[in-house]
C-alpha cells in the first residue's frame, strides 16, 4: 500500500557533537513485512537529547514524533494516510512483560526510535507497526506529540504513585521544564484543582508559564523548597515527581515528603542517598522508579487531550522549521522555553 511518493533520498538532521547539527543525506526505506513508513510532520525536543546534541550521534534523534502513514508493508492493517504517534520504545508484543501490558518493561526490547534507531527529526521514519498509535483527524499533529512525553511520561509517573498513595492532597514536582510541566498539567486533571501542586525551578521563564498552567510556584533561586512550600501553607506533600534527575532536587523533595508518602523518580540522571530506617521503614514511605509509558495508556491519554486541548497546548511555546533545529536547541536549552517543536 502506497500513499504519497516518497523519495529515494532525504535531508536530515546530523547531531556532530559539540553543541553543532549539520544535515546529511540518507536513503528513504521501504517498509518490510508489518512495518509502516511514516512521513513526519513534526517532532518535539526533549531534554534527554542534550547527550546528543553535545555528544554526537549516529543516529538521527527524535523520539517525540507524530505524522501520516505514506506507505504499509506486507500484513499490515493500518491505512495509508493514517494520522498519528510513534512509541518510543519497538517492544516485542510477546514477553511477560507485553503480555501483561508493561510494553515500556519489554525483556526483548528491539530498539528505541531516536537513540538507536533513526527518529523523527527525519522527513521520513520506518516504524513496525505496533509502535505507531492512530490519533484520528481532530487532533492537530503539533498537539499530538504531546501524547508521548508530557502527557505519557508524566501520567504513568503520577498513576504508579496513586498504586501506594490513594488519599493524594498535596504534590510537588521536581523542575519546570516540559516534563515538569506535563506533569503539572496531568496532575490537576487527574487528581482535581482542589489538590495543591506545587511545581519549583530556576528558570523564570518556566516558572511563569507553570503559574499560568496553575501550579504553586517555587523560585529555586530566592527560597529553598521547604520555604516555598510554607509560603503556599503546606509543611509536606503526599506525592512528589523528580523530573529533574538531579540528586538535590530528589533530596530535598524525599526530606518534605509526609507519612506514607511517595517519591517518584521519573528523570533519569543522578543518585539519591536515604537512611532506610529513617526515610522508608519509619514513615513508611516509598520511592519508585518511573519509565515513560505503557502502549495502552495512550488511548485514555488521547481523550484527555481531546477534553483538554487548549489547557494543554499553552505547554507548546516555540515552533522552528527543521532547517532552524540548531536555534530550536539553543533556545530550548537555555531554559527559555516550554515545549519546542521542529516541523517539517
Amino acid at each position: 500500500m502506497t500513499g504519497e511518493m516518497a523519495p529515494s533520498e532525504m535531508l536530515v538532521p546530523r547531531f556532530l557533537g559539540g553543541g553543532e547539527i549539520g544535515f546529511i543525506s540518507k536513503p528513504v526505506r521501504e517498509p518490510g513485512l508489518g512495518q509502516l513508513s511514516i512521513g513526519v510532520k513534526v517532532n518535539a525536543l526533549c531534554g534527554s537529547e542534550r547527550g546528543q546534541f553535545f555528544d554526537g550521534s549516529g543516529v538521527t534523534p527524535g523520539h517525540e514524533a507524530a505524522g501520516v502513514v505514506v506507505d504499509a508493508g506486507p500484513e499490515t492493517r493500518t491505512a495509508v494516510g493514517t494520522r498519528g504517534v510513534i512509541y518510543l520504545m519497538d517492544f516485542c508484543g510477546e514477553c511477560r512483560s507485553c503480555a501483561l501490558g508493561f510494553t515500556n518493561q519489554c525483556t526483548n526490547k528491539r530498539g528505541d526510535v531516536g537513540f538507536n534507531r533513526d527518529g523523527g527529526y527525519g522527513p521520513y521514519v520506518l516504524v513496525n507497526e505496533n509502535v505507531f498509535f492512530p490519533t484520528g483527524d481532530d487532533v492537530p499533529l503539533a498537539e499530538a506529540t504531546m501524547l508521548l512525553d508530557v502527557m505519557g511520561t508524566t501520567g504513568h509517573a503520577i498513576r504508579r504513585g496513586l498504586m501506594l498513595r490513594e488519599d493524594v492532597r498535596s504534590l510537588a514536582i521536581a523542575g519546570a521544564g516540559p516534563v515538569g510541566l506535563g506533569a503539572l498539567a496531568m496532575a490537576r486533571i487527574l487528581l482535581g484543582p482542589e489538590v495543591s501542586v506545587v511545581i519549583s525551578d530556576l528558570s523564570p521563564y518556566r516558572l511563569d508559564l507553570a503559574g499560568r498552567l496553575g501550579g504553586k510556584v517555587v523560585d529555586l533561586r530566592e527560597k529553598t523548597l521547604l520555604e516555598g512550600l510554607r509560603e503556599h501553607g503546606l509543611d509536606e506533600v503526599d506525592l512528589a515527581i523528580d523530573t529533574s534527575g538531579r540528586g538535590a532536587a530528589r533530596q530535598s523533595h524525599l526530606k518534605v515528603l509526609s507519612q506514607r508518602g511517595v517519591l517518584v523518580c521519573a528523570g533519569h540522571g543522578e543518585d539519591l542517598s536515604l537512611d532506610v530506617s529513617r526515610d522508608l521503614i519509619a514513615p513508611e514511605r516509598a520511592v519508585l522508579g518511573s519509565e515513560y509509558f505503557r502502549y495502552d495508556e495512550l488511548h485514555s491519554n488521547l481523550q484527555i487531550l481531546r477534553d483538554h486541548l487548549p489547557y494543554l497546548r499553552q505547554i507548546i511555546t516555540h515552533g522552528f522549521a527543521v532547517q532552524d533545529i540548531q536555534k530550536a536547541f539553543e533556545l530550548f536549552l537555555r531554559g527559555e522555553t516550554g515545549k519546542v517543536l521542529v516541523e517539517q
